[in-house]
């Protein structure tokens, strides 16, 4: 297929951002991330025993991620550096900001906790597969500045070494009053685009209707020609949970997807054979 290499990508660093893409989106242009940054976000409540055996293991996350066909696997590069050597060969994206869920403050603010120099070193250092970076914007916060200078940056430097970039959006703060109405996500689509995001992960609306899927429309026109992948949120059941990820691609025109508990918090086989279900829709 042929991509739209961004103009922030250098001469000689395209052909290893193409490889990258192209690998990333299994020769599709559609991303299939497998969100594992929880253990930062989420603390442990994502991992309880109280769930299954295998989620509460962080092992867990990687056994799924080598077994099925995602992109990427998202994990902050302090996870991925404990387990890599065993599972050198997952597609990786290192996630680079992180707060935990403990500071109820009602603007956030989530700064980075490596650089896309120290990624670039790792990568090195480690011969792990690492195709890109991802970074999650707080719209709408009081210290959303902080984070789009940050986002932007970040975005510049992991295209001229020839990642990908992926950004997390969630409107939120004092000044969002409905972070998910369509207005608010499709100007947060358009910001992602302008701060030169691969791919922009968005909160979907809605449940599993095909006709509320038109209406997210909007929101995938607002972001371009960056991808809109939609976050799959709190688990539901599997049926539901691809339905809706077709309707999302097939009606509305997402990209892709952006997976984390509807699959790790399953056993390993029946998170391998969700994944690979999921792959199969956005592969097309």
């Amino acid at each position: 297929m042929k991509i739209n290499i961004p103009l922030s990508v250098p001469g000689k660093y395209k052909k290893i951002y193409e490889k990258n893409f192209l690998e990333a989106t299994h020769k599709t242009g559609n991303l299939f991330l497998f969100a594992g940054d929880q253990k930062i976000e989420h603390l442990n409540e994502d991992f309880s025993t109280k769930l299954n055996l295998g989620n509460s293991q962080p092992e867990h996350l990687f056994k799924i991620a080598e077994k099925s066909n995602i992109g990427v696997f998202a994990a902050h590069l302090g996870l991925i550096s404990r387990y890599g050597e065993k599972y050198k060969k997952i597609p990786y994206l290192v996630k680079l900001n992180g707060k935990t869920n403990l500071v109820k403050t009602q603007d956030p603010l989530s700064l980075a906790l490596w650089t896309v120099e120290d990624t670039i070193e790792f990568k090195k250092q480690s011969g792990l597969k690492i195709l890109g970076v991802g970074y999650t914007l707080y719209l709408g916060s009081e210290y959303e500045n902080e984070m789009m200078v940050e986002a932007a940056q970040i975005i510049k430097k992991a295209h001229q070494n020839g990642l990908i970039a992926v950004l997390w959006i969630y409107p939120r703060g004092k000044n969002v009053k409905e972070e998910k109405s369509l207005e608010i996500l499709s100007g947060a689509a358009g910001v992602g685009l302008c701060l030169g995001a691969d791919f922009v992960k968005l909160n979907y609306p809605f449940d599993d209707k095909e006709s509320d899927a038109k209406k997210f429309q909007e929101v995938i026109i607002a972001g371009g020609n960056t991808g809109i992948i939609c976050s799959g949120g709190e688990k539901i059941k599997g049926e539901k949970i691809l339905k809706m990820i077709k309707n999302q691609n097939d009606i509305a025109g997402a990209r892709g997807c952006a997976i984390g508990r509807n699959l790790h918090q399953n056993d390993l086989k029946t998170a391998i054979n969700l994944a690979n279900k999921i792959k199969d829709i956005i592969s097309k």
